[in-house]
Formats: C-alpha cells, sequence, structure tokens
C-alpha cells in the first residue's frame, strides 16, 4: 500500500498548493501533464492514482475530460471532494490494485504519486491495465536541485519527504520498458532553476531545449499503450471410422486402400 497521509499531511499537502509561492511549480507541472497526456478530445475520460487533494483532477477537468480520482488516504479525499464540488468521482483504494475493469479510461495519471508506493512497478502495471490510450507519470526528481535539498532537510526534521522515495528520469524509462517494453514515451522536466526570480523562469522554461535536461525539479514522462494480443493453439477434437477408404489417383490400376494395408502402401514416383 505505501504511506497513507493522515489528516495533518493531508493539511500541509493542500496548504503548499494554496501558497501563491508555490503558483509558478505547480503550473508548470500541471502544464507538463496535459502537453505530454495531449488529451484530443473533450468527454475522454482520465483517473488519477493517488489524485490527493485534487490538484491534477482540477486541470483536468478544465481541459473538458471527464476525470476519477482514488486515494488510500480518506484525508485527502475529504479535501479533494471539496475542492472539486463533486464534480469528480472519488474513491478511496490502492495503486497496486485498482478497482476498475480493463481499458475503463483514456488516460491514467500519477502526479506525485508514485514515491509513496510500496510497489511501483506494479502500479504502473495497473494503470497500464486500466487506461487504452496513454499513462502519464509526474514525479520529483531523484538528482533535482530541490530534491538533494529535501533529503538534507529530512536528515534533521520529520518532513513527509522521509516517507518518499525519489526517481530520476532514467528508473522510470527503465520501470515502463520492463512492464510495457518498447513502446513509445516521450519526456521533460521543468523548473530547472527554482532559486530565481519568476520572470526569468517564465522566459527559459518554455524552451523546448531547457525542457530536456533531466535536472528540473518535476519530471513528467508520457507513454503511448500499443494493444497487444496473446494467441493460444486450439486443440481440434475430430473422430475417425474405423474402417478407411481411399482411392489413390495417379497409381496405375486404381487401388483400394484400407485402414489394414494403408501403411504398407507406397506409391512409385
Amino acid at each position: 500500500m505505501g504511506y497513507v497521509f493522515n489528516f495533518h499531511d493531508a493539511l500541509t499537502y493542500d496548504q503548499w498548493y494554496s501558497d501563491h509561492h508555490n503558483n509558478l511549480a505547480s503550473e508548470l507541472e500541471t502544464r507538463l501533464m496535459l502537453q505530454l497526456l495531449e488529451p484530443s478530445s473533450s468527454g475522454e475520460t482520465a483517473i488519477d492514482i493517488g489524485c490527493g487533494t485534487g490538484a491534477a483532477l482540477s486541470s483536468l477537468q478544465k481541459k473538458g475530460l471527464n476525470v476519477t480520482g482514488i486515494d488510500p488516504s480518506p484525508y485527502m479525499l475529504d479535501i479533494a471532494c471539496k475542492n472539486l464540488t463533486n464534480k469528480a468521482d472519488l474513491y478511496r483504494g490502492v495503486a497496486e490494485d485498482l478497482p476498475f475493469e480493463d481499458n475503463s479510461f483514456n488516460y491514467a495519471c500519477f502526479f506525485t504519486s508514485l514515491e509513496f508506493v510500496e510497489n511501483p512497478e506494479k502500479a504502473i502495471e495497473e494503470a497500464c491495465r486500466v487506461a487504452k490510450d496513454k499513462i502519464f507519470i509526474g514525479v520529483l526528481n531523484k538528482y533535482a536541485i530541490k530534491g538533494f535539498q529535501r533529503r538534507v532537510k529530512g536528515i534533521f526534521s520529520k518532513t513527509i519527504f522521509n516517507k518518499a522515495k525519489f526517481f530520476s528520469i532514467w528508473e522510470l524509462k527503465y520501470m515502463i520498458k520492463k512492464t510495457l517494453g518498447d513502446i513509445p514515451v516521450k519526456w521533460r522536466s521543468v523548473y530547472q532553476f527554482p532559486n530565481i526570480s519568476v520572470s526569468i523562469v517564465n522566459r527559459i522554461e518554455n524552451y523546448d531545449f531547457i525542457q530536456r535536461v533531466p535536472f528540473g525539479t518535476f519530471i513528467g514522462i508520457s507513454a503511448t499503450l500499443i494493444p497487444k494480443f496473446k494467441t493460444k493453439p486450439l486443440t481440434l477434437k475430430y473422430k475417425t471410422t474405423k474402417k478407411v477408404n481411399t482411392v489413390i489417383e495417379g497409381y496405375a490400376g486404381r487401388q483400394v486402400v484400407t485402414k489394414r494395408n494403408l501403411s504398407n502402401f507406397c506409391v512409385r514416383k
């Protein structure tokens, strides 16, 4: 199951999104999610696995998608319900065992939630099962400046990030390939320079070559799902008669062959 956010964790998480100092980071992250998912039309469906207080669900809703969220924490779901004003279907459950049928959604997302999952590979496998078009994984970068700061802070004080497992782009690509094989993937990272002015960050973050640097604070990767079919040989059941009468053409005399002498019969060339 992984770590389940308690009441205090849920409040802290929601307050982070409410703080205007974090608006830029939040905007860059959700923009990257939509950029990599590329939803084609309104009315499509998406599930946010580990939806938290509903930040990613809100962005998907604004694009016209019908959204569903699932999270193991009842406190997270209570806040998400208020933030989304009952416009999303919310479920309590874990990422490794989703209570949905195969191909139930067009898209499946992890938005800073894979870090708190006990079995990330199983969670990705489940996401691929319930989605039919694409999956998106957004995580806090292990090798970003902020990533180092969070881990150092966790050494000296108790934070939620003590419960998290950080990933790199190479680890995400490895898990996707292990689960799905060689399928089309696309990745980017954002918020490369969190400690400089907002105006400068806004300008440089729009450049594609900047987003290709694998050390941004937030990594996003999308995978296009390709259907795979497994064939199974079927055994054909049939009955044979006790006596087989076969006329062999091309042999002088047109000899009738019975089951008894068929094994000893030889056609000369």
